[in-house]
C-alpha cells in the first residue's frame, strides 16, 4: 500500500488496494480519522489532507466536536419526523409555518454550526439580530413571531436528542423577561360590532358587477354567522354544510344552529345564537351547495381588511389589530355581557375557563357583582 506522510508525520496519505484514489488520516481528540481525497494526483492530495487537518484542529481548537451533526442535519431530520408523525393531526398551515421558520431565519442563522455550538448565548445573539430585521412595513418581528421561531428551534433540538446527536438542551428562555401583564383580546364593542355589519350590508349596495356583489354577501352572512356561533376561522374554514344543522331548540323555544366542528383542539360541538341561522340559510339559498361543499371557500380577509380599514375599525384603543379572530372574540364578550356562565360558554368554544377568565371577563365591567363588593355593616 502507497503511502506518504506530510505535516511532520501528523497527516498520512495513502492509497487502498485496488483502488487509484488518495485518502488521508490522523489522530485527533483520541480518535483516528479518514477522508477520501477523491483525486488520483499525489500533489493534490497532499494539498487537500492539509486543508483538511487545519480545518479539524480550528475546530479543535474552538471547542467543537469534530464530525458531529450540524443543525441543517437536525432540522432536516426535524422535517422528516414531523411530516410523518402528524399527519393528518396538525393544520397544513402550522405544520408549513415551521419549515417556512426554518427556511427563512433558522437555517440562514444556524446551518452550518454544530450542535454542540448552540449555545443559550448564541440562541440570545439570534434574538437580537432577528430583532434588527425590519418587515415591509418598516417593523421589527412581533414577541409572538420571536416566540414561534423558538419553538421551531426548540423542536429541532429535541429531535437532535432523540437521534443521540446531543446530550442535553441549552437553555432557551428569554434571559430578561417581561412582566406577565395580561392583556384583553381585540374585540368589537356591541356599537362597534353593529357598525361593521351595517358597514359590510352597505357594500353589498356598492359592489359593481356580480362577481364582487356575491363576494359582499359572502361576506356579510361570514361576519353574522361568526359572531353568532364563536368559530375559530381555521374551524369556519373546515365547515361543511353536512356538518351544520337547523334545530329547534328544547331549552330555549329558538331556532339555532348545532355544529359539528372540526379544528384547532380536534373534534367538538357548538350551539349557535338565533342570529347564526338566517345567514346560513342565505348561503344555502345562494349557493345551492352539496353537502360536502366548504360553507367559506372564498377568503375573505381582503375585502374585511378593507371595511375595516375604512371605519376606522381595523386598531382597538390598545392599537391591537382585530382580524376575523376578533368576531370569535367579541361572541365571548358578548355572552359575557349578557350574565351566561362561563363554564358553558368554554365548553361551547372549545377552549377552557382559564383562558376566559384571563383574557375576556377580566375586562367586562359586568363580571363584577356589586352586590357582594359594597356590603356595609350595620
Amino acid at each position: 500500500m502507497a503511502k506518504h506522510t506530510i505535516l511532520g508525520g501528523k497527516v498520512r496519505v495513502y492509497k487502498r488496494e485496488n483502488s487509484s484514489v488518495w485518502q488521508c488520516s490522523t489522530y485527533l481528540q483520541g480518535k483516528n480519522r479518514r477522508v477520501s481525497t477523491k483525486t488520483e494526483s499525489l500533489s493534490e492530495a497532499k494539498d487537500f489532507a492539509e486543508d483538511w487537518y487545519m480545518s479539524l484542529i480550528g475546530k479543535h481548537r474552538s471547542g467543537s466536536v469534530i464530525g458531529e451533526r450540524t443543525f441543517k442535519d437536525a432540522a432536516k431530520q426535524f422535517e422528516q419526523e414531523y411530516e410523518a408523525l402528524t399527519s393528518g393531526e396538525r393544520n397544513r398551515q402550522y405544520v408549513d409555518g415551521h419549515y417556512r421558520r426554518i427556511r427563512l431565519h433558522l437555517n440562514p442563522f444556524f446551518g452550518n454550526k454544530g450542535l454542540s455550538e448552540i449555545t443559550s448565548g448564541l440562541v440570545q445573539e439570534y434574538r437580537i439580530v432577528r430583532s434588527q430585521q425590519l418587515d415591509s412595513q418598516g417593523k421589527p418581528p412581533s414577541r409572538s413571531t420571536m416566540h414561534k421561531e423558538i419553538v421551531t428551534l426548540r423542536q429541532i433540538m429535541k429531535s437532535a436528542m432523540r437521534q443521540g446527536w446531543l446530550d442535553r438542551l441549552p437553555d432557551l428562555s428569554l434571559p430578561y423577561r417581561p412582566s406577565n401583564k395580561v392583556v384583553h383580546r381585540a374585540w368589537f364593542s356591541p356599537d362597534e360590532y353593529k357598525q361593521l355589519y351595517t358597514a359590510t350590508r352597505e357594500a353589498i349596495k356598492t359592489a359593481i358587477g356580480k362577481k364582487r356583489q356575491r363576494g359582499a354577501e359572502q361576506l356579510h352572512d361570514y361576519v353574522l354567522f361568526m359572531a353568532n356561533t364563536g368559530l375559530r376561522p381555521d374551524e369556519a374554514n373546515r365547515l361543511q354544510y353536512r356538518d351544520v344543522s337547523i334545530v329547534d331548540d328544547e331549552a330555549t323555544n329558538e331556532t339555532i344552529l348545532e355544529i359539528e366542528v372540526r379544528g384547532k383542539r380536534g373534534y367538538g360541538y357548538c350551539k349557535s345564537m338565533p342570529g347564526a341561522v338566517y345567514p346560513f340559510k342565505r348561503l344555502l339559498e345562494r349557493n345551492n351547495p352539496q353537502p360536502d361543499d366548504l360553507v367559506f371557500k372564498q377568503d375573505h380577509r381582503h375585502l374585511l381588511n378593507r371595511i375595516l380599514e375604512e371605519q376606522g375599525l381595523k386598531l382597538d384603543r390598545d392599537n391591537q389589530r382585530r382580524t376575523a379572530y376578533s368576531l370569535r372574540h367579541s361572541y365571548i364578550c358578548f355572552r359575557l355581557l349578557e350574565g351566561a356562565d362561563i363554564y358553558q360558554i368554554a365548553k361551547n368554544c372549545r377552549t377552557s375557563v382559564e383562558m376566559i377568565e384571563k383574557h375576556y371577563a377580566a375586562h367586562i365591567k359586568d363580571r363584577i357583582d356589586t352586590r357582594a363588593i359594597n356590603v356595609r355593616r350595620t
